[in-house]
């Protein structure tokens, strides 16, 4: 975050908010919910097979519309029958295992430093919401807005609740809710690394774009944004760490 901090016209809240996927973390979210669903016998090794193939795509050349919107169907699926309690564990177990050790330090620290200014952090993802409040709660931040599932009697039908928050969606929820917490958006961030949160990127005073893809990064270029290149060296130095720490 840069040194500068936005001039405050009033004592109202300041909201950072963070996209999840290749920029909070290395890699989609959602081939880690997939991952583990496999691991517990809930699909099968060609469902898995599917999500790899997403995650390496979206790893080499960044999100793409068609396949995010198979993924997150997929894994949507994956909820249907399950309990909110079970869905909460599973999230918890996909968090230690995968989530946790393929954080960004960088974008980690970013949040650390907003929160340190008394600003509020929340992540805004397609990711569904479950598992972005465990990452939200897990890493301390003030909350998640993410894809809601729809639940009848607690347990979760694996139809959507609303909209995947992604592109336009996502842009227009985050104003909703800064509007509702009486946020200037001018004195406000927003950390992403897809060219399909430009709208959420726009609407904010302050932005950041992290590992940009390729229509990002020269849409950051051209409107002179603030870009943070990230490299996975950091991530491995980061185990290491933390491996020693046991």
């Amino acid at each position: 975050m840069p040194d500068a901090e936005p001039h405050r016209t009033s004592e109202t809240p300041v909201i950072a908010f963070f996209d999840v996927d290749n920029t909070l973390m290395r890699g989609a979210s959602v081939f880690y919910v997939g991952r583990e669903a496999w691991r517990r016998g809930l699909i099968s090794f060609r469902d898995i097979a599917v999500f790899a193939w997403h995650q390496f795509r979206f790893l080499a050349v960044g999100e793409n519309r068609s396949h995010l919107a198979e993924a997150k169907e997929r894994a949507l699926g994956l909820v249907s029958g399950h309990t909110e309690e079970g869905l909460i564990a599973l999230a918890h177990d996909i968090y230690d295992r995968d989530i946790a050790p393929n954080l960004w330090p960088e974008t980690v620290a970013l949040t650390k430093e907003h929160l340190a200014k008394g600003h509020e952090v929340w992540l805004v993802t397609a990711t569904p919401q479950l598992v972005a409040d465990v990452i939200s709660s897990r890493l301390g931040l003030t909350g998640s807005i993410g894809t809601k599932v729809e639940a009848l009697d607690g347990v979760f039908t694996g139809a959507l609740d609303g909209h995947v928050l992604h592109g336009d969606e996502k842009a227009i929820v985050a104003k909703e809710f800064a509007d509702a917490r009486g946020a200037s958006l001018d004195e406000c961030w927003a950390y992403s690394d897809s060219s399909n949160d430009i709208p959420l990127l726009t609407m904010v005073g302050n932005r950041v774009v992290v590992n940009p893809d390729a229509k990002l990064l020269a849409h950051a270029r051209e409107q002179s944004w603030e870009v943070l290149p990230l490299k996975r060296s950091s991530i491995r130095e980061a185990q290491r760490r933390l491996k020693r720490e046991k």
